[in-house]
């Protein structure tokens, strides 16, 4: 099958790149030319595990193209997905002119039958007003269709390749049996396609995500509730996750949730809610935890060191991205505990695989940048553990101790056993669980 799709940021690069892998032949649209070009030539602009590997393969097999000409790519295609940014505007709604600028101008170049595949998360009634554009600028016939993405950062080939599920919307015949054939490589092994109207498949992805984020905050509390009372939250979080109704995953504390999509989409879902006169009391509560998450380690520095203790202190901190197995530093709590740390007088040398070229884009000099692990702690105070990468999980402690100033971890991940922090020497604060002193 021919397939366009508009934009090139994470989901539409992971998008054209699988379906390209299953044979269809993909057209991909960016209006920036150098990128254009460094894609043509095999260079990856994102960092996805296992996707340069799709990536090179499909592009030397000719199935998978790049172009900044969106006629090019819209003639030929039977399908076009529109991947593009939904960003929050001031007032928190998802900025779609993006999307309905894009459909303007395709509705402009069609000629025949198309499909116009919304794959952003965006707001309940997008479809319709993709829809209006569209009409208002063409008589060919189209169809317009809801599909949102359920990508993971870190896994998303995984994800998109062995979906749980496929969400199609929309009310067309004609397009529910296009986007059927499209998928059906995909859910071989039984997982479902759910057909459905396009605002239902616009709200699941908001209510999906909302939800996650909502598991995540709830532990958080739970993990904070465990400080006060001398409870340990692993435990906890061992005793709830094995009941079947809730499940193992996102159960695990840390220091609040980031990236491009929880925070931007439950603050989306609760001013679509207000817009529709309504007090979505439960997703307010938890955009206000996770704001105050964040900072988590901070308040425990600042209990360690007093008030005005941290000041002319220097910290190494391991971990910049939202997430391991990314670049992607979007609304990362990183960023949040460096900014109140600078702010109080501290200075900061980081270290993270893969998210400290976009950190120095963002804040140049403010802060140092090691070459690797070890070389972060170099007369450092205490060590902040923000991002669970692997590289992390195992270190030699003995020689983190040699290049540490005093023998001090405050770990926003829970990444080390206590009885092991104890007997190795270390004052070891994390979530939810006693302090090692």
């Amino acid at each position: 099958m021919k397939i366009a799709v508009i934009g090139t940021g994470y989901v539409g690069l992971v998008t054209g790149t699988c379906l390209a892998e299953t044979g269809n032949e993909v057209i991909c649209v960016d209006i920036v030319e150098e990128k254009v070009n460094k894609m043509r030539a095999g260079e990856m602009p994102i960092y996805e595990p296992g996707l340069d590997l799709l990536f090179n393969r499909n592009i030397k097999q000719e199935r998978l193209t790049f172009t900044t000409n969106l006629a090019e790519a819209i003639a030929p295609a039977k399908v076009i997905f529109l991947a593009l940014p939904t960003p929050p505007g001031a007032d928190g709604s998802a900025d779609l002119s993006y999307v309905l600028g894009a459909a303007k101008d395709i509705a402009k170049l069609i000629t025949e039958y198309k499909v116009i595949v919304t794959k952003s998360t965006v707001p309940v009634g997008t479809a319709d007003k993709v829809t209006a554009v569209l009409k208002a600028n063409t008589d060919v016939p189209f169809a317009v269709v809801s599909n949102p993405e359920f990508l993971r950062e870190g896994v998303a080939v995984e994800d998109f390749m062995k979906p749980d599920r496929v969400v199609i919307g929309t009310m067309d015949e004609k397009a529910r049996q296009i986007m059927g054939d499209l998928y059906a490589p995909y859910v071989r092994q039984g997982n479902p396609i759910l057909y459905m109207d396009e605002r239902s498949s616009e709200l699941t992805k908001y209510a999906a995500n909302s939800f996650l984020a909502t598991k995540i905050t709830f532990m958080n509390e739970i993990a904070n509730m465990c400080e006060l009372v001398g409870a340990d939250v692993d435990m906890v979080r061992k005793g709830v996750g094995a009941d079947a109704r809730i499940g193992k995953r996102f159960l695990f504390p840390g220091v609040g949730y980031g990236g491009s999509c929880f925070p931007k989409d439950v603050q989306a879902l609760s001013k679509a809610a207000e817009e529709n006169k309504y007090e979505f009391k439960i997703l307010n509560s938890v955009m206000e935890v996770n704001e105050t998450q964040k900072r988590r380690l901070v308040v425990k520095l600042r209990e360690y060191y007093g008030a005005d203790g941290l000041k002319g202190k220097h910290f190494a901190l391991w971990g910049l991205a939202f997430k391991p197995e990314t670049d992607d530093i979007r609304e990362a709590p990183a960023l949040y505990i460096i900014d109140d740390l600078i702010a109080a007088g501290a200075t900061v040398t980081a270290y993270d695989p893969e998210g400290m070229p976009n950190v120095k884009k963002l804040l140049g000099d403010k802060i140092a940048y090691a070459k690797d692990r070890y070389s972060a702690l170099e007369d450092a105070d205490a060590l902040l553990i923000v991002t669970e990468w692997p590289v992390f999980r195992t270190p030699d402690f003995d020689f983190m101790k040699e290049k540490l100033n005093a023998p001090v971890i405050f770990d926003g991940r829970n990444l080390y056993d206590l009885d092991r922090m104890k007997d190795y020497g270390f004052y070891y604060s994390s979530i939810g669980r006693k302090v090692v002193s």
